[in-house]
């Protein structure tokens, strides 16, 4: 996937080969160590063997465009595109809604892409790649430009086609635990809510809690059968405790999670000396879903609570928006749940409003602060929020597939939720504070701090890859519009048709929206009043919800936040 190294600056020299093996027959894991491959002379085999291919390219490449048709001569801009020759109206329709994104921040209506050519994989179940020797490739390293890392191909690639995604598109997307009488694991909403399949991806650090945040994904869900955890274990080998290996012996306490079921657990181990942060890690997560209904991303160090599966599925249902995310950031664990019963002993949750413009090596740029937690402000729903949190997202498995990690964001940490969050917002998606929540997060305080400030973290890779965050931060704040003071060559655009925006609607909308200044660098406070007090945002918003319930309508709201302090 990654292949435009020398965008970021970074030499191509000797390559390292990252194998991937297995422990036994049964085992659960992909391994991930570095061993170094000469190449000898195949440099110059290859270098001549490319110069023939690239030849025979132009070639054809030249024949190609002489015989084109000339019905669309101003339109060589959307090269690469999907453009539909054959219905000259629908390719006006689109160029007209990519000219409103770009050059308007105003909303115009979705363009609803029901192009019958997205090829959606089968769904399957159980599933597991452990499966799938024949389904990996090889991507370069994203901040040494050498290493070569064995890793899954992605379930699918993006499906919304640069539109709004249709209802029937979202519908094929989902595995059940039963199929239909046809055999056909991907039902729709036809499923029943409790043999909807969920994955849980979990980025790990040499996180020693790792092992127990699987342990409660389990035994605390109702129906542990449909689940299926995906970890990226990121740990010094023979240091730090493995992610997938039980506490105790299976032999001893077959009980655990990690006994009972293992064959629902995929995790691929890489050393971490290779991390490069939360972004990349959780790339390779991603890479790690394999159609299920709904998608879980969480912390390694989170407990979760008594039927939290259901519970949560409940909640996103109750919005009627198929393209809601419920996130936040997560309430410690002290003091929060119930140890007999397992069950939440809060009565207020977490919402996302509040977010700063902050300084550094990497250059200014947008980041969440502090958020306010209190009893909830809309009753019987979740609540509409303009951010997406890392920490904490649930939704529908098409939000993994349409809005994939950028693996060219190394060193990367504040900053990874606005790109994914604003990426989100442009491709339709809806984000939601949880009314009710159904894990809580371990924090360095109180009683845990001792424990969990012993737990490393990626920047003490830090000057292994010195300047290749700064470079990061640039493409990253590129592709959402943030930096419009900058040359837009001065950024790698390598795969943006993959981890770019969409077109449901524009970055500059947002912006607008929720008080943004890109230029200026500034934003206008208290932003939360109108998100979380009185749930001014959700009563205003949410009554444009599209009736096919394909995500709220912004071109049906002319809002413009500004603070309510200023004179």
């Amino acid at each position: 996937m990654v292949e435009d190294i020398p965008a970021l600056g970074l030499a191509k020299k000797k390559k390292t080969r990252v194998k991937r093996g297995r422990k036994n027959a049964a085992s659960t894991k992909l391994v991930v160590t570095a061993t170094a491959k000469d190449r000898d002379h195949t440099i110059e085999i290859g270098a001549l063997f490319a110069v023939g291919i690239v030849c025979v390219y132009f070639f054809g490449l030249a024949r190609n465009i002489h015989s084109l048709p000339e019905p669309f001569p101003n339109n060589l801009g959307l090269m690469g595109s999907n453009i539909n020759v054959a219905h000259p109206l629908e390719l006006e329709d689109d160029l007209s809604s990519r000219s409103s994104n770009q050059d308007d921040a105003g909303a115009q209506p979705a363009v609803v892409v029901t192009n019958s050519d997205i090829h959606i994989p089968a769904a399957q179940w159980p599933v597991s790649i452990r499966n799938e020797d024949g389904n990996f490739e090889t991507i370069i390293h994203p901040a040494d430009g050498h290493t070569e890392m064995d890793v899954p191909k992605f379930w699918s690639r993006p499906v919304h086609n640069n539109g709004l995604m249709s209802r029937e598109t979202a519908m094929k997307i989902g595995s059940c635990v039963e199929p239909d009488t046809d055999g056909n694991h991907a039902r729709g909403e036809n499923c029943p809510k409790h043999q909807r399949t969920i994955f849980v991806g979990i980025a790990s650090y040499r996180d020693f809690e790792c092992r127990t945040t699987v342990e409660s994904i389990f035994l605390r869900a109702k129906y542990p059968e449909r689940i299926r955890v995906g970890v990226v274990d990121q740990i010094v080998d023979g240091e730090d405790p493995v992610c997938d290996a039980p506490v105790y012996p299976c032999s001893e306490k077959p009980n655990q999670a990690l006994c009972k079921y293992k064959d629902q657990v995929d995790v691929y181990q890489m050393e971490a000396e290779l991390s490069v942060g939360p972004v990349f890690a959780r790339h390779i997560g991603y890479r790690l879903y394999r159609g299920e209904y709904y998608a879980t991303q969480s912390d390694a160090h989170v407990t979760f609570t008594t039927g939290w599966d259901m519970d949560i599925i409940e909640q996103m249902e109750g919005t009627g928006n198929e393209m809601t995310v419920l996130t936040t950031y997560l309430t410690d664990i002290q003091g929060s749940i119930d140890e007999k019963t397992g069950n939440s002993l809060r009565r207020t949750r977490p919402i996302m409003c509040n977010t700063i413009y902050e300084g550094g090596p990497q250059g200014l740029h947008l980041r969440h602060a502090s958020q306010p937690e209190g009893p909830p402000r809309v009753q019987g729903m979740p609540q509409l929020e303009p951010w997406w949190a890392a920490g904490y997202s649930f939704s529908r498995g098409h939000f993994i597939v349409n809005v994939p990690y950028d693996p060219l964001q190394p060193m990367i940490f504040q900053g990874e939720e606005m790109s994914i969050g604003i990426r989100g917002f442009t491709v339709g998606y809806d984000f939601y504070a949880p009314e009710r929540s159904v894990c809580f997060h371990h924090y360095a305080i109180g009683k845990n701090a001792k424990k969990r400030n012993k737990v490393k973290h990626f920047w003490e890779n830090g000057e292994r890859y010195p300047g290749v965050g700064k470079r990061a931060m640039s493409r990253l704040l590129g592709i959402v519009r943030m930096n419009p003071e900058k040359d837009p060559k001065e950024w790698d655009h390598t795969e943006e048709d993959i981890y770019g925006i969409g077109g449901v609607r524009s970055p500059e909308l947002f912006y607008e929206t929720f008080g943004i200044d890109v230029k200026k660098k500034t934003i206008e406070a208290h932003l939360c009043r109108f998100v979380d007090w009185g749930g001014k945002m959700h009563k205003a918003f949410q009554k444009h919800l599209r009736k096919d319930g394909m995500g709220i309508d912004y071109s049906k709201i002319n809002f413009k936040f500004k603070d309510p302090e200023k004179k």
